[in-house]
């Protein structure tokens, strides 16, 4: 395996990172050890299960499958972007309000599969939210609270105007 190294500019969260860093490594890891952003999570770590989902320039993206020069001058959005347990977003809220978790381990990348699908259509249908989803997978809630959570911030954010 190559051991040589590359320069990286990218924008995560609002925040501009460069980084000399082994050119074979995935975004997930960068995310995760890099700039110790770990509520990214690696669960298959073959793009089955969606838990490592960022949004990478506004579309969702595996970062599991994703090297981290591939971002370069990207903007990116981890899971930490949209709020804290202090200030929740409407998003964080709902899933919070409805049970969308219970263990908690593809909570980011629904979130941020969620956070794609409400900024392109502000009322989605049930159908649309369960399309969107169909990509992350969930051992634990059977699916339903999710979309529940889903469509209670897209009401959410229609009544204040947005995200």
């Amino acid at each position: 395996m190559s051991t040589s190294k590359v320069d990286v500019v990218v924008k995560v969260n609002g925040n501009a990172y460069e980084r000399r860093i082994p050119a074979r490594m995935l975004l997930s890891d960068f995310l995760r050890n890099e700039l110790q952003l770990t509520g990214t999570h690696v669960g298959c770590e073959h793009g089955v299960c969606g838990a490592c989902n960022v949004m990478v320039d506004g579309k969702t993206a595996r970062s599991c499958l994703t090297f981290a020069v591939q971002v370069q001058g990207s903007d990116v959005r981890t899971v930490e972007s949209l709020g804290t347990a202090e200030k929740m977003n409407p998003l964080q809220n709902a899933f919070w309000e409805k049970h969308g978790l219970q263990c908690g381990f593809c909570t980011p990348g629904m979130l941020m599969t969620a956070t794609e699908l409400l900024q392109s259509n502000a009322n989605p249908t049930r159908e649309e939210v369960t399309e969107a989803i169909s990509g992350n997978l969930c051992r634990c809630t059977g699916y339903e609270t999710i979309v529940d959570a889903i469509m209670s911030a897209a009401e959410t954010l229609r009544k204040n105007g947005g995200a």
